[in-house]
């Protein structure tokens, strides 16, 4: 058997149709990467909610057990109210938690330091509200 009769059995694929099947993945890839990012959105929004719902009931918790509102947040650490301050989903921080001192009320401040806490990410949420007001 010749060489040249061996070369034409042997099939490959040519430049164009290579160039179909890779306008083919990139049209595909366009249409599901916003929607990927969309879902990774979501669900840092659903793990901040999730995380300030934890830390707001660790403080209510120490409130009710200490008669007064924690210093900081590594105190509910180190109280084993929680296991560690959890990271902001958006900013990827565990420093970056606001905290809200508590108000007077009656004409008396309640002693401690942490009444409430909000995200420190800037901007707004999927449904436009900015993260600093959850």
């Amino acid at each position: 058997m010749s060489s040249s009769r061996l070369f034409a059995r042997i099939s490959g694929f040519t430049v164009i149709e290579l160039l179909v099947v890779l306008a083919a993945l990139a049209l595909l890839l366009s249409i599901a990467a916003p929607r990927y990012m969309q879902h990774l959105d979501t669900a840092r929004e659903t793990t901040l909610k999730q995380d300030l719902h934890e830390l707001r009931d660790a403080i209510d918790k120490f409130y009710s057990d200490q008669a007064r509102y924690p210093n900081d947040l590594d105190e509910l650490v180190v109280k084993r109210y929680l296991r560690s301050v959890p990271l902001d989903p958006i900013t990827q921080r565990s420093d970056t938690w606001i905290i809200v001192p508590p108000a007077q009320a009656g004409g008396t401040t309640p002693s401690g330091a942490v009444f409430d806490v909000h995200s420190g990410a800037k901007g707004n949420a999927l449904d436009g509200k900015p993260y600093a007001t959850w």
